[in-house]
């Protein structure tokens, strides 16, 4: 991690196969623009995979080596960031365990996914423990790694809220010690003056008045400082906002870009609906797939004018073409000057460039799987040095070392 930028990202996906395009435009792209900007962690989360297919686990495996190839393909660069499975770092697993102790019942009963998921999915049993929970192992997911940024979606953002007030709820019942204050203040000295008075107004500004920009300019102060030690910068952190040390930071939500590729029907892609086009879907697949894709209803013949905002091919031409071709179908389709297969044609052939280096680079890994498990053997390894670390002090923290 860049001492100049030490802001970590964590992101994950359950394990649910092979991707398609509703996922590299969703969020895989993002996630390899965020891997050259941040300290990235992407992990498989295949025991959140168990919360609703706790009775259906015989694809897990097969899907998460899938799942890595295909994000090895379009991108992810194991030199760049973290690749991990979650279950090979079993410190996710003690972090939640030591977070339920002191997380309230109520916290996980209003989350707005736990009544969604059960009315979505009714035909299964998610009156469990696990399902309940797994927003909790969500939040130590991210926290074990310290991660100050979470790349989601609106409809999570509920669960990252959650996770800062676990942290702070943590921080506030663990991260008391004696003479805190004096020890803060001896450690701002450390500092300098200069930085040590820029600190002080940072401060004032955001407990005083309340100024989040206050706070995160503080904060990357704070870490920037080369001659003090780890302890005193947690107590430096923790003074910013009351009378605690940090030992969990409490991370903020990092808004995906929507994905404008809907699925072939115009509804969100998604293999529950069959209307996915998977990243490794043969060329002659691809092309019948877009070419058998709905129009706009009202243009029954060929002689028809159109309207290109009520056609799910104009969202793909949105993603996929030049402005010089979108001005052709808006104004083709309108005079019905174009039929469309005709519009479909220049979907179909950008589509199909943009998978062939993925599929060419799929091909690669599959045929040298020992390749991809030293990445992940990798991944697993420098995950665990991390959530070690973090631990070591959440232990410590709550009285838990025996020596």
């Amino acid at each position: 991690m860049s001492p100049s930028n030490p802001q970590r990202v964590l992101s994950g996906m359950r394990p649910t196969g092979q991707l398609h395009l509703g996922h590299l435009h969703g969020a895989l792209k993002n996630w390899v623009k965020l891997q050259h900007e941040y300290k990235c962690f992407f992990f498989i989360a295949d025991w959140h995979a168990l919360t609703t297919e706790y009775d259906n686990t015989s694809n897990i495996a097969t899907s998460v080596w899938d799942m890595v190839i295909d994000w090895l393909a379009v991108g992810i660069n194991p030199g760049e960031a973290s690749i991990f499975i979650q279950s090979r770092v079993p410190e996710h697993a003690e972090l939640h365990l030591l977070l339920s102790m002191s997380t309230p019942l109520g916290w996980l009963e209003r989350m707005p996914t736990y009544k969604d998921q059960q009315q979505k999915l009714k035909e299964k049993d998610l009156a469990t423990y696990g399902f309940l929970g797994y927003p909790l192992l969500q939040s130590a997911d991210i926290l074990v790694y310290k991660a100050t940024m979470v790349p989601v979606g609106e409809d999570q953002v509920a669960h990252v809220e959650m996770t800062r007030e676990v942290a702070r709820r943590f921080n506030h019942l663990y991260g008391q010690e004696a003479d805190f204050e004096q020890k803060a203040k001896d450690a701002m000295r450390k500092m300098g003056k200069k930085n040590a008075k820029l600190y002080k107004e940072l401060r004032k500004r955001y407990q005083e008045k309340g100024d989040g920009e206050a706070l995160n300019t503080a904060r990357v102060l704070v870490e920037e400082q080369q001659n003090i030690v780890l302890g005193d910068k947690k107590r430096l952190l923790g003074y910013l906002e009351g009378s605690s040390r940090t030992i969990l930071p409490e991370p903020e939500a990092l808004l995906t870009p929507i994905s404008k590729l809907p699925g072939l029907d115009g509804q969100k892609m998604s293999k529950s609906y069959h209307n996915t086009i998977a990243l490794r879907e043969p060329p002659k697949e691809v092309e019948q797939k877009i070419r058998t894709m709905p129009t706009d209803p009202a243009r029954i013949r060929r002689t028809d004018p159109g309207d290109p905002e009520k056609c799910p091919v104009w969202q793909y031409h949105q993603v996929y073409s030049t402005s010089e071709t979108k001005d052709w179908v808006q104004a083709g389709c309108k005079a019905a000057d174009i039929g469309c297969i005709d519009c479909k044609k220049p979907i179909i052939e950008a589509v199909l460039d943009e998978l062939k280096p993925i599929q060419e680079k799929i091909a690669r890994y599959q045929e040298d799987p020992e390749a991809v498990q030293a990445i992940l053997n990798d991944g697993c390894e420098e995950a665990k040095d991390v959530a070690k670390e973090t631990l070591e002090e959440v232990r410590q923290s709550m009285g838990l070392v025996y020596k």
